[in-house]
C-alpha cells in the first residue's frame, strides 16, 4: 500500500501504566513508523484518548462537555507522539478540525496532500471536531478523505473475537470477517457509524495486538496475523 491510516489505541501507548504515556511504547511504535515511511508509505494516524478520558463512563456531566474533553486529549496524544517521531527522524505535523492558537494547522485534505508529498506523518488529532463521534469514525472519515488504501487499527488486544477474551478463554478469533457480520454480530471493532461508513466506501480494516513484536511493519508488509475486516 502506498497511503495508510493507522489507528493508536490511547490505552495501549500507556503500556503497563494504563494511563499517560510509557515512553518505550511510544519510541516502539515511532521506529516502526519510520522503516515504512523509509520506504515510501505515506501514514496518517489518529489515536484515541482513553490513556487520560474515558468521557462516556461519566454521568455527571452533560456528554458534549465529555466528548469536547476526549477531543483534547486526542491533541494531547498526537503532540507528545508527533514529538517522538520527530526525535527518531521523521517530519511530522497536527491536524485538528478546530483551531488550536499555533499548537496545530486546521484540518482539509489539500493541506494533509501538501505533507504527504513531503513525507510527513500526518497526525488527524481531534476526532471530527463534533460530541457524539468517537475516534473510530473520525479514523475512517479521515482515512475516506484522504484516500487511504486501508486502516489499520493497533489495539491492546490482537484480533476480532467473537465474544471478549479477557472474560472467555474459549472466544474465538477471526482470521477474516466481513463488516456486514460486524455488523450484524455486533462484534465491536469499531463503533456503528464508523462501520457503516467503511461499508459504505469500501474501506477495508486490519486489526492487530500493537504490543506483539514489530507488529505495525509485518502488519503493513503482508505478514498478518490479526483479523482483516473486508468489504
Amino acid at each position: 500500500m502506498k497511503r495508510i491510516l493507522l489507528k493508536l489505541s490511547g490505552e495501549a501507548l500507556a503500556g503497563d501504566k494504563h494511563h499517560g504515556f510509557d515512553e518505550e511504547t511510544v519510541i516502539g511504535v515511532a521506529n516502526q513508523v519510520k522503516q515504512l515511511v523509509d520506504a515510501g508509505i505515506q501514514v496518517g494516524i489518529v489515536i484515541g484518548g482513553g490513556n487520560f478520558w474515558r468521557g462516556r463512563s461519566s454521568e455527571t456531566i452533560d456528554r458534549t462537555k465529555a466528548d469536547q474533553i476526549g477531543m483534547l486529549a486526542t491533541v494531547m496524544n498526537c503532540i507528545y507522539v508527533s514529538e517522538i517521531f520527530r526525535y527518531v527522524g521523521m517530519k511530522t505535523a497536527v491536524l485538528t478540525p478546530f483551531e488550536c492558537g499555533s499548537m496545530t494547522k486546521l484540518f482539509s485534505k489539500d493541506r494533509a496532500n501538501k505533507y504527504f508529498s513531503r513525507n510527513m506523518v500526518v497526525f488527524f488529532a481531534g476526532g471530527t471536531g463534533h460530541p457524539y463521534f468517537s475516534t473510530d469514525t473520525a479514523t475512517v472519515l479521515r482515512a475516506i478523505e484522504i484516500e487511504a488504501e486501508g486502516i489499520y487499527l493497533a489495539k491492546a488486544i490482537d484480533g476480532v473475537y467473537d465474544s471478549d477474551p479477557k472474560l472467555n478463554p474459549a472466544a474465538k478469533k477471526f482470521d477474516e470477517v466481513s463488516i456486514q457480520e460486524v455488523i450484524d454480530q455486533k462484534l465491536a471493532v469499531v463503533d456503528l457509524t464508523a462501520s457503516i461508513m467503511c461499508m459504505e466506501n469500501k474501506m477495508p480494516m486490519f486489526v492487530f495486538g500493537l504490543n506483539e513484536e514489530n507488529s505495525i511493519v509485518k502488519s503493513v508488509n503482508g505478514d498478518f496475523s490479526g483479523t482483516k475486516v473486508l468489504v
